[in-house]
């Protein structure tokens, strides 16, 4: 088997006719692809956050004394700040579940048989 994105994944079939070898993916290649999905989409989150933490800090410097202005910057930045926590808090959440039962719900396996 052959790996993909550090999952072994591919296998090589040989054809008994004209022994051609082909890599078919199985079904272990979900979990790769969930792993990719999973990393992504939490960086991109990461990511939205901090930019909505840049966005609130610089509109409240430039409100220019106006209270609407300062109030909504002060919003946005709390609720990127929010954001961050929760963020945080799930991940925390989710090494307290590994340590405490033993089960890794941060990795996504198929289990296969024997």
């Amino acid at each position: 088997m052959k790996e993909w994105a550090g999952v072994a994944c591919i296998q090589e079939i040989k054809d008994p006719v004209t022994g051609q070898i082909t890599e078919v993916p199985t079904i272990k290649c979900f979990e790769a692809i969930f792993s990719q999905i999973l990393t992504i989409a939490v960086s991109l989150a990461a990511l939205a956050l901090f930019v909505m933490l840049v966005v609130g800090g610089f509109r409240y410097l430039t409100s220019a004394g106006d209270q609407k202005a300062a109030g909504q910057a002060r919003a946005t930045f709390t609720y990127a700040l929010v954001g961050i926590l929760l963020l945080a808090i799930a991940f925390i959440v989710f090494i307290l579940i590994r340590e405490f039962t033993g089960v890794d719900v941060l990795k996504f396996e198929i289990p296969t048989s024997p």
